[in-house]
C-alpha cells in the first residue's frame, strides 16, 4: 500500500503559533506548553479541543442528515498538513486532549497520517489523542490507530437489529460495526460505545444495548437526539428524556454515581448487575455547561466555541494569512471572549433547529 507523507510546507512546522506570554517548546522531548491559556469570560478553561477532519459520512443518520447531503467541497477543507499545525498550536495554548471526529473521520484518506503524526505527541504535551467513529472503516484501521498511540474510541451504535440499523442509517452496514468494534477490542483500544436514545425506535433495546455492551468490556454512554440541522424527519417525535430511561433502568438495575470524568460532558453511573459503566449526556434536560472545556473546529477551520451557537471563528484565514502566527493567536483569543455561557438547545413540534449546519459538519 503506497503511503502518503505529510508535506513540510507549512509555516508552523518548524514554530508553533504563539502570543505573548506562551512558551512553546518544540524540541525533541520537549512538548509544547503555554503560560497563556484559553481561558473564556466565565473563567473556564479550555483543554480539549473537538477537530472535525471531514464532513463526510458513509452513514446517513435519520437524527444526523438528510439523505440527499450536501457535504462540502473539498477545495474548502483543511490539509492534513494544516489540520496537524492547527492541533500543534492549539497544544501551545493549553490543549491537553484532542478528539478527531467528522463526519466519519475515517472515510478521509490517509487520516492515519494525521493520527500517527499527533500520536507523537502524546505523553510529551498532549495528554490524550482521541477519536470518533462510527466504526464501519474500523476494522482495517484499528491497529493502525492503536499503534500511533490513541488508546480509546468512542463509536456510534444505536441498535444491534440489522433492519433497525439499516432504517436508522439507510445502509446495511452493522455487520461492518460490530467487525470493527470486535477489532478494536483485539488492537488493545479501550470503546466507549456512543447510543442516541430515541423514542419509538431503540428506547426498548437501551437495556439489551447496554448489557451486550458491558458483556463486551465497553462503556457505553446514552445521548438524547440534538436539534441541530435540517432533516427529513420531526425530532420532536424521535426525542426520549434520558431522565425517563434512567427511571426505568432503575427499576432494573442498581444504578450507582460514579465520579469517573473523561474530560467531555457525560455524567456517569455504575450499573451493579452488568458490572459496567454507563455516561449520559443530556443536552436538553440537563445543562452541562457550568463545567464546559470544549470548543469544536470543523474541517474548514471554523471554530466554534459552543455546539448550539452561531458564533465562530475563521481559523483557515489566519492560517493562510501573511501573519499566520499573530492572526491565528488573535482569532484564539477572539473565540474565548464570544464564548458563550451554555447553548440553549429546545426540542418541540414546529421549532427550528438550534443551529441550521448538521452535527456532521460541526464535528461530534
Amino acid at each position: 500500500m503506497r503511503r502518503t507523507r505529510l508535506k513540510r510546507r507549512s509555516p508552523f512546522l518548524t514554530r508553533l503559533p504563539v502570543s505573548p506570554g506562551t512558551i512553546c517548546r518544540c524540541r525533541a522531548g520537549e512538548g509544547p506548553v503555554s503560560d497563556n491559556p484559553l481561558v473564556d469570560t466565565f473563567g473556564r478553561t479550555i483543554s480539549y479541543l473537538r477537530l472535525s477532519v471531514t464532513d463526510r459520512c458513509d452513514l446517513r443518520c435519520t437524527y444526523c442528515m438528510p439523505e440527499r447531503m450536501q457535504f462540502l467541497p473539498r477545495a474548502e477543507v483543511l490539509t492534513l498538513e494544516e489540520l496537524r499545525d492547527l492541533a500543534r498550536g492549539f497544544m501551545a495554548r493549553g490543549i491537553t486532549k484532542i478528539r478527531l471526529t467528522g463526519g466519519e473521520p475515517l472515510v478521509r484518506r490517509d487520516v492515519i497520517d494525521l493520527i500517527r503524526a499527533l500520536g507523537r505527541y502524546v505523553g510529551d504535551g498532549l495528554e490524550e489523542l482521541t477519536l470518533t467513529t462510527n466504526g464501519t472503516q474500523l476494522a482495517g484501521h484499528a491497529q493502525a490507530i492503536a499503534d500511533a498511540g490513541v488508546r480509546r474510541i468512542n463509536i456510534s451504535l444505536d441498535t444491534l437489529d440489522r433492519e433497525t440499523f439499516q432504517r436508522l442509517s439507510r445502509r446495511d452496514a452493522l455487520a461492518s460495526v460490530l467487525g470493527g468494534i470486535s477489532a478494536a477490542k483485539a488492537a488493545g483500544l479501550k470503546v466507549k460505545i456512543n447510543t442516541v436514545a430515541m423514542k419509538g425506535v431503540n428506547e426498548h433495546e437501551i437495556p439489551a444495548l447496554i448489557k451486550w455492551a458491558h458483556g463486551e468490556g465497553h462503556d457505553i454512554t446514552l445521548i438524547e437526539t440534538m436539534p441541530l440541522g435540517e432533516i427529513d424527519e420531526d425530532r420532536t417525535d424521535q426525542f426520549l428524556p434520558l431522565i425517563a430511561v434512567q427511571d426505568d433502568l432503575e427499576q432494573r438495575w442498581t444504578l450507582t454515581e460514579s465520579d469517573h470524568r473523561t474530560g467531555g460532558p457525560s455524567r456517569y453511573v455504575d450499573v451493579a448487575e452488568t458490572g459496567g459503566r454507563l455516561g449520559l449526556i443530556t443536552p436538553l434536560t440537563n445543562n452541562f455547561c457550568a463545567g464546559c472545556n470544549r470548543i469544536r473546529v470543523t474541517a474548514t477551520g471554523q471554530l466554534y466555541p459552543c455546539l448550539g451557537g452561531g458564533e465562530q471563528v475563521d481559523l483557515r484565514a489566519a492560517l493562510r494569512s501573511d501573519q499566520p502566527e499573530a492572526n491565528l493567536a488573535t482569532a484564539l483569543d477572539t473565540a474565548m471572549r464570544i464564548k458563550p455561557e451554555r447553548h440553549h438547545f429546545k426540542i418541540g413540534e414546529g421549532e427550528a433547529p438550534a443551529q441550521p449546519r448538521h452535527m456532521s459538519m460541526t464535528g461530534g
